[in-house]
């Protein structure tokens, strides 16, 4: 059994068993917030899904109005003139049948993935590799595309690939614990309505089961997601 320490036994204590409306329960968890570190701030959706049904899987992208505070790793697999132009757009890492060797052979130093529509081919080779990490480039997460600097420039903006786990649960990071509320609560009401947007065709009863939030090394609070899905963003 884990060995609860003192300070997180102390931060639980802050923390009601109740649903909190959305910015107090940010509040609460930048409270709660005390690393020695800018801690990272998470969402976990419970939805009524059942992922093994491909008409009930969740898999797509939210842009995060204030990104996500994270420095993040972009490699792109093109060939010819776009190799450069995507270095020119600010990919970490560029090539073609090289970079896919690479990756072959354990090399996955990067966060995402992003290839042109001609190099797939070569890419689902990588299946094995990447699947289990989840950066397999896809088209409808926007990693399969011609439009290498507009895909570089909004993932690095704060654009998120996300889906649901095999249980039904979306896990994402949308900020820091140093982002003000405001913000925090813009990100979150982004990816609030970006589930919504995208609810499987396939999901049955009661699409939100639970929604909670916390920070890297702080106890979770549960968010009242119709509380959230009422709050009208400012136009």
């Amino acid at each position: 059994m884990t060995k609860i320490s003192k300070r997180f036994s102390g931060l639980l204590k802050t923390v009601e068993d109740r649903i909190y409306a959305p910015i107090d329960a940010l509040e609460l968890v930048k409270q709660n917030a005390t690393a020695k570190f800018d801690e990272t701030i998470e969402a976990h959706a419970r939805l009524g899904i059942d992922p093994k049904y491909t008409d009930q899987q969740l898999r797509t992208t939210v842009a995060l109005p204030h990104g996500t505070g994270q420095a993040i790793r972009i490699a792109v697999i093109a060939r010819g003139e776009k190799v450069a132009a995507a270095k020119a757009a600010g990919a970490d890492l560029a090539g073609d049948d090289e970079l896919v060797d690479a990756i072959a052979a354990g090399q996955m130093d990067f966060d995402l993935l992003i290839a042109t529509p001609d190099m797939m081919p070569k890419v689902a080779k990588l299946g094995r590799v990447l699947g289990p990490r989840g950066l397999m480039p896809n088209p409808k997460a926007g990693t399969v595309t011609a439009d290498l600097a507009g895909a570089i420039n909004e993932f690095k903006a704060g654009k998120l690939e996300f889906r649901a786990d095999r249980t039904g649960i979306v896990h994402v990071r949308f900020g820091k614990a140093s982002f003000s509320g405001d913000n925090l609560l813009d990100n979150l009401k982004a990816l609030q309505e970006t589930i919504d947007r995208n609810k499987p065709s396939g999901a049955k009863g009661r699409y939100w089961k639970s929604l909670y939030i916390t920070s890297t090394m702080g106890p979770s609070v549960q968010v009242d997601v119709t509380a959230l899905q009422d709050i009208k963003k400012e136009s």
